[in-house]
């Protein structure tokens, strides 16, 4: 008797958009009106060719021969590259039940159960044109495990680079916890790489939700072991820290990227400029707190607290981006919050950036942080066919990316259509 393929519930429909499996053999072609391919070029009329999950070539103007290939027309449509959220928490759940509140059920549902759950936030986010993201924190590495099955091919969602627990401090013996030491920040970030993680997430500092109180959790020292046990395992780090103290430390010490930070001085800017440190401001996540304060239970002037907080992100922003330095795209996605991924270019358009540059922080700049610059962020031979279809044109007006998605694919497998009838 044949084996029977495990398909989560509500994803069947999602399912049966792929014009093919992800790593199918089988050549295709999408056709853009307009094709924003990588910064700086715009091709009319391209043609982009597709085999085995890759991109086999771009064509400007006539596409030529395509006998034997199938044809997906989107000339309606400018295209662009997957888009990378570079920091988000998939395993963040909540179902809106009258009497509850998020957090509140993220710690009293059981591993099992978030694994389920966490499909519709996968989904959400596949909608926004995001084909990558960062997975910032999963408890009991579920993580890990959604990341392999949609590797696998047995989920759809994006393709995850996870940390896993990360690690903080904390007294009681928990995921990621480390009650303090060099040698103890070491020990926890083996049990994390051997846990499967990609990536390690130290939590520098305090934060999050309405808590903006943002106090250094982690010395120099530890943080030094933390940079340098990560890199000793072939890791690359990130440091949340929701004030300056934590940030600067980060940088010094050799960190990849740091998370929200805000009120970074001159000479902190001018040296993650110098290093490549990449800035993953997270902007608009405090605005999505205050515009839900009810369902979070948090009080007006909590509401009022994130939005001065915000601010004060937004003015790093441009301050960041004036010494440029480097700026990836990260919505820090909770609960109800996916499907609102791409927000965050907003608040880099206010704070200056270009549509183009907005853009460039979650294609190029995000494959930059995974250490991907080879296989992702662009739409160029060699790649994986990663292709998102936009109405309007992104690099007048980055609303286009916000709400113009219409079409997404992921590896060669078209994983959203919103298109009016079939153009194949």
């Amino acid at each position: 008797m044949a084996r029977r393929r495990w398909m989560p519930i509500g994803l069947v429909a999602l399912l049966t958009l792929a014009t093919t499996a992800p790593g199918e053999a089988q050549r295709l072609a999408v056709r853009f009106g307009r094709l924003v391919p990588e910064p700086g070029v715009v091709l009319k009329n391209a043609t982009v060719v597709i085999d085995s999950g890759r991109i086999l070539d771009v064509r400007d103007g006539r596409a030529g021969s395509l006998a034997g290939t199938t044809v997906i027309d989107m000339r309606r449509y400018t295209g662009i590259p997957g888009l990378i959220d570079a920091h988000v928490h998939v395993t963040y759940y909540w179902d809106r039940k009258p009497g509850t509140k998020p957090w509140d059920q993220l710690w009293k549902r059981p591993a099992a159960t978030l694994l389920v759950l966490a499909q519709e936030n996968l989904r959400k986010t596949l909608e926004t044109g995001v084909t990558t993201a960062r997975d910032l924190y999963s408890a009991d590495r579920i993580g890990v495990y959604l990341r392999d099955l949609i590797n696998d091919g047995q989920i759809v969602g994006p393709r995850l680079f996870v940390a896993g627990c990360g690690l903080i401090r904390l007294e009681q013996k928990l995921c990621g916890s480390v009650s303090g030491g060099p040698d103890a920040v070491s020990a926890v970030i083996k049990e994390q790489v051997d846990a499967g993680a990609d990536l390690i997430k130290v939590f520098g500092s305090t934060g999050g939700g309405e808590d903006l109180s943002g106090r250094r959790t982690f010395t120099l020292e530890e943080l030094t072991a933390a940079v340098e046990a990560a890199h000793r395992h072939g890791k690359r780090i990130t440091v949340h820290s929701y004030s300056p103290d934590a940030a600067r430390d980060a940088v010094r010490v050799g960190a990849e990227s740091i998370e929200h930070a805000v009120d970074l001085d001159d000479s902190t800017l001018a040296e993650m400029a110098r290093r490549g440190t990449i800035y993953v401001p997270t902007v608009d996540h405090n605005r999505y707190y205050a515009d839900h304060r009810v369902e979070f239970g948090y009080s007006d002037d909590a509401a009022r607290a994130l939005m001065a907080y915000l601010d004060r992100n937004l003015e790093t922003v441009r301050r960041a981006h004036r010494a440029r330095v480097r700026i990836a795209m990260g919505s820090d996605a909770v609960f109800t919050g996916f499907g609102e991924n791409t927000r965050e270019l907003d608040w880099f358009v206010r704070a200056g950036m270009t549509p183009a540059e907005a853009l460039a922080a979650a294609t190029v700049t995000g494959a930059a942080l995974l250490g991907q610059e080879d296989r992702l962020g662009k739409i160029r031979p060699g790649y994986l066919a990663d292709l998102v279809a936009v109405e309007g044109d992104p690099l007048a007006d980055i609303g286009a990316v916000l709400r113009g998605v219409r079409w997404v694919m992921k590896g060669g497998a078209v994983v959203v259509d919103r298109t009016k009838g079939s153009n194949r």
